[in-house]
C-alpha cells in the first residue's frame, strides 16, 4: 500500500483532480442557478479533497496498473473520479426525493 503522508505535491495533486472532476461535473450538466454552480463545485471539491487518495487505489488496483503510475498521478485520479461522482450520487438522491415529493427547497 502507498505511504501518501502530508506530502505538498499530492496535496496539490489532490486539489487539481477535485477541481477538474467539479469542473467536468458542471460542464457535463449545467446547473440551474449560481447557488446550485457553487454548492456543486463545494461539495466536489470536499469530495475529491477527502476520498482521492482511497479512491485512487482502488481505481488503480482494480485497472491493474498499480506499478505503472506515480502517486501524484494515482491521487489526481482518484480526486478526479471521487469529485464527478458525488455530484452524481448527490443528483440521484434529489431524483428520487423529488419523485416521493420530499425535495427540501
Amino acid at each position: 500500500m502507498a505511504d501518501f503522508g502530508n506530502d505538498p505535491g499530492l496535496w496539490a495533486a489532490k486539489g487539481i483532480g477535485s477541481a477538474a472532476g467539479a469542473a467536468v461535473s458542471l460542464i457535463y450538466m449545467l446547473p440551474k442557478g449560481k447557488r446550485e454552480a457553487a454548492s456543486r463545485f463545494f461539495t466536489g471539491l470536499s469530495c475529491g479533497l477527502i476520498f482521492g487518495g482511497p479512491a485512487g487505489l482502488w481505481i488503480v488496483s482494480k485497472l491493474g496498473i498499480a506499478g505503472s503510475l506515480s502517486g501524484a498521478e494515482v491521487m489526481v485520479t482518484g480526486s478526479a473520479a471521487s469529485s464527478l461522482v458525488a455530484w452524481w450520487v448527490m443528483g440521484a438522491a434529489v431524483r428520487v426525493a423529488e419523485r416521493f415529493g420530499t425535495r427540501p427547497d
